[in-house]
This record gives C-alpha cells, structure tokens and sequence, in this order.
C-alpha cells in the first residue's frame, strides 16, 4: 500500500509543477509601448481625436489617460480608461471628443503580474471655426 502512496504523491508534485509553468507571466515590464496618435507636440485640428499606440506582447490590457492641460498640474483628467484586449477588443485605438485646449495622454501596458511605464505625449485641440 505504501509504494501505492508514494505514487500517488508523486504524480500530484508532477501535476503540479507542470501547472505553474503554464500560469507563468511574461514578464512585459522592459518592453516600450510607443504612442503612434497624436504624436508628441502636434496641433490636432478636429474636435474628435484618434487616439492610437502600438501593442506590447503579452500585454492584457492598456491604462489610456487623457489630462488637461499636463498631468503635473491637471485641471481636470478627461480621459482614464481601460482598454482590456478580449473578445470585444478592436485594437489599440479609440476616437474621443475634446474641446479646444492643450492636453497631455499616456498609456502603459499591462498583464496580470507586469506593466510598462507609461509613454506621454503633449497635444492641442485646435478645430476649425466657421
């Protein structure tokens, strides 16, 4: 009975150690996401912003925050979401209306056990008038 345990005892550490190589986590926290939309100090000269980065692998999710006018001296953060890479993910951008004014956007990446640090762009709405 005993050599029956110890078998047992030991398909159960197999088991087990074959189940946490499967739940290991990329570790993403050295990778660089780039922001592509708007692009670091330009003029945007439409009310509706594309706002668009490049993914990072093995992230699950993106932090995207939008503040006014910087995020040192915030007046107001217009923007903070995320944007969680499921079955309802479209990519890695999304469209939003701002006022005219100057704005300050970053984004990281993010899985369950790592993130990259945040990328940060300047920008100002400044639409048309008729």
């Amino acid at each position: 009975m005993r050599p029956f345990l110890s078998l047992i005892l030991l398909i159960g550490i197999i088991f087990l150690s074959s189940c946490e190589e499967l739940l290991e986590v990329t570790d993403i926290s050295d990778q660089e996401l780039n922001l592509l939309a708007p692009s670091d100090s330009v003029v945007v000269t439409q009310n509706e912003v594309r706002f668009s980065w490049n993914e990072v692998f093995e992230a699950n999710s993106y932090h995207v925050q939008v503040a006014q006018p910087n995020f040192e001296n915030a007046v107001q953060v217009v923007i903070d979401t995320l944007v969680v890479v499921d079955s309802t993910y479209l990519g890695s951008s999304f469209v939003k209306p701002l006022s005219d004014s100057s704005y300050e956007w970053r984004v990281k990446a993010m899985n369950s056990d790592f993130e990259t640090e945040y990328k940060t762009h300047a920008f100002w709405v400044e639409s048309t008038k008729n």
